[in-house]
């Protein structure tokens, strides 16, 4: 690896620890940052799994103001979170490498859609506050189980989902429903990335700069994230998520 590749995927890092921390969807720079790079589809998959776990953890960390007094909710939905990471993972591992390359460029798909809706999504968050529940009902549950298997088979927008999920059925604000979608997000990363560095081939110098750069990030993240134009952003992601479509097919 030369000392440019290494800079460029430690700089993904930083950027997808930085968004997965404000919204979600990291995954979709440092992915294909390592695609671009050589990496087969499957292996830049879990080393950017990985990768992103420190930027959770440092993201989770910024938002412990947020996070007070929502230990019992958070603990309920990691369950959840934990049984889909599992799931999702065993999937990535049983299923063969070319379905993963079938499959992921309409992952990809739909976490650009995500991306694109997602101002309108946050605006029918707020309408419909106070016409949500405060305890974790069945479809939350569901919701979380299902957004952690996605998660645990790739992860791209993994936190949008989650964010939608958690707004259209707890009534809490914004902010703090992003505290513990940081938390849930990181939860699936971590139990998928245990399995995988058992079972699964890991690029470590990869993973390695990517927990660098996403540690770093998740501090950006928490503090100064929400700074970045958000349209600006979203652009980006689109871009960098489209020629991900196009290096897959």
């Amino acid at each position: 690896m030369s000392l440019l590749h290494a800079l460029a995927i430690f700089g993904a890092g930083i950027a997808a620890g930085t968004i997965n921390t404000v919204v979600g969807s990291g995954t979709l720079i440092t992915f294909p940052v390592l695609l671009a790079f050589g990496y087969a589809p499957v292996t830049a998959n879990v080393s950017n799994t990985i990768g992103l776990v420190p930027g959770s953890a440092s993201g989770a960390v910024g938002y412990r103001h947020e996070l007070s007094g929502q230990r019992q909710r958070a603990l309920t939905l990691a369950v959840f979170s934990t049984l889909g990471g599992i799931a999702g993972a065993a999937a990535l591992l049983a299923l063969p490498a070319s379905a993963f390359k079938r499959i992921v460029p309409a992952f990809i798909g739909i976490a650009l859609l995500l991306i694109v809706i997602q101002p309108y999504l946050a605006r029918a968050l707020r309408s419909r506050r106070g016409r949500r529940g405060h305890d974790v009902g069945p479809v939350t549950a569901a919701g979380v189980f299902l957004t952690g298997m996605y998660g645990g088979y790739f992860g791209a927008a993994q936190g949008i989902m989650l964010l939608a999920i958690l707004g259209l059925t707890l009534d809490d604000s914004l902010q703090r429903i992003n505290a513990v979608k940081v938390v849930l997000t990181g939860l699936v990363n971590l139990v998928a990335g245990v399995i995988f560095v058992f079972a699964a081939h890991v690029a470590w110098g990869a993973a390695g700069l990517i927990a660098a750069g996403s540690l770093l990030g998740g501090i950006i993240g928490a503090r100064q994230g929400r700074r970045l134009p958000p349209a600006a952003l979203r652009a980006l992601i689109v871009v960098v998520g489209v020629i991900a479509i196009v290096r897959l097919l």
